[in-house]
């Protein structure tokens, strides 16, 4: 193995607070050990495209440059979920589009900037591009990152706390003016496929009603739930609502679907409370949380994991790990091969606790009807 003298870090896809945090652990942690540290912008864009950055696309990460960024929401590198390098979107003359494999032009980047080790931080997309950059023979190590908490193989993902904890008190706020005009509430919340943070701040706030991509809904069950939280005098009723949701034989709302880009899921909270609206005729709104459960501050529960995933990345390189990325696996954290990472999501399962928890509390996740008075 190629002696380390020099780590890069990426941030790909979606942003999530508490990836400040493990770019701190990664530069302390390498900079102890007498590695260089260089952040690379906007995913791999900074390598890819360096004459668009005023600094070349590359930014020199010192103890200075990460003082006290732990606490911020973002990433200091910036991010994107454009332009796959292993899949990269370029319109031909006739205009149609082509994906062309330009991985080998970005293994040489990383040969030409020095790079030894990249440690790449990132949801499934990401990962799996730093997969294929191990496959051929870059040294990687992977840290998992998604509010939507789907990544398998580890118990948690940074960012998750934060996303929970900012969309529970969103459902807070929203008790108090549904009970003050007797409405029914929609909140619709990110999560993609997976319904780990429409679960989790639906039970944390109270929701009457759960909506999850992994149980396919009818919303009869759910319009008696209404009503019959109506006749035991509750003249309001919140409903929670993953973005991935599917009707019962149906398929999941999007809003379009651009170039180089997965298809970008919504618009099921409005239907929801539309067809609500009609069933109990009893007057609805929807409300998307959308991008605000990426932004702000990261809890102290992700900015901890972020610090141990970072530092855990550079002991991985010490060890001579390659290919792996750091899990979670309480209470330590260990590593399990990218390839097995990034196999398949990690939806909620059906039958785990905090469903069985929920439904003893009366929640109704739309696909039975709910108990007698």
């Amino acid at each position: 193995m190629t002696e380390i003298k020099r780590v890069g870090i990426s941030t790909g896809g979606g942003d999530a607070p508490g990836l400040n945090a493990v770019i701190r652990s990664v530069t302390l942690a390498s900079r102890n050990r007498g590695w260089d540290v260089v952040g690379i912008r906007d995913g791999f864009n900074g390598l890819m495209f360096p004459d668009e950055y005023i600094d070349g696309g590359l930014i020199e990460l010192t103890r200075e440059s990460v003082r006290g960024i732990s606490h911020l929401g973002g990433t200091i590198l910036g991010s994107t979920n454009r332009g796959n390098p292993t899949a990269y979107p370029m319109q031909q003359d006739d205009g149609t589009w082509l994906e062309v494999d330009r991985t080998p032009e970005l293994l040489g980047r990383f040969a030409d900037a020095g790079i030894d080790a990249l440690v790449t931080v990132g949801g499934d997309g990401s990962l799996t591009i730093g997969n294929q950059l191990h496959q051929h023979g870059l040294h990687v190590i992977g840290v998992p990152k998604t509010i939507d908490n789907d990544l398998d193989k580890t118990t948690a993902t940074f960012g998750f706390d934060t996303a929970v904890s900012f969309a529970s008190e969103c459902i807070d706020r929203l008790f108090t003016t549904a009970t003050s005009h007797g409405r029914i509430i929609v909140v619709e919340v990110m999560g993609r496929y997976a319904g780990w943070i429409a679960l989790h701040a639906g039970m944390a706030a109270g929701a009457h009603c759960i909506l999850i991509p992994e149980i396919p809904y009818d919303l009869a069950p759910i319009a008696a739930t209404i009503r019959q939280r109506e006749e035991r005098g509750a003249k309001f009723s919140i409903v929670v609502v993953a973005e991935g949701a599917v009707p019962a034989g149906g398929a999941v709302s999007t809003v379009g679907k651009a170039v180089g880009q997965a298809e970008q899921l919504g618009g099921v909270g409005s239907r929801v409370a539309t067809e609500l609206q009609e069933l109990t005729s009893k007057e609805s709104r929807s409300v998307v949380l959308g991008h605000l459960l990426r932004g702000g501050s990261p809890t102290a529960t992700d900015r901890l994991l972020g610090l141990r995933f970072g530092a855990a990345a550079v002991r991985a390189l010490v060890e001579g790990h390659d290919g792996v990325m750091v899990a979670l696996d309480p209470p330590t954290v260990t590593y399990v091969p990218l390839a097995e990472a990034v196999y398949r999501m990690k939806s909620v399962p059906p039958d785990c606790d905090t469903i069985l928890t929920a439904r003893d509390l009366g929640i109704n996740f739309g696909d039975r009807m709910p108990d007698t008075l």
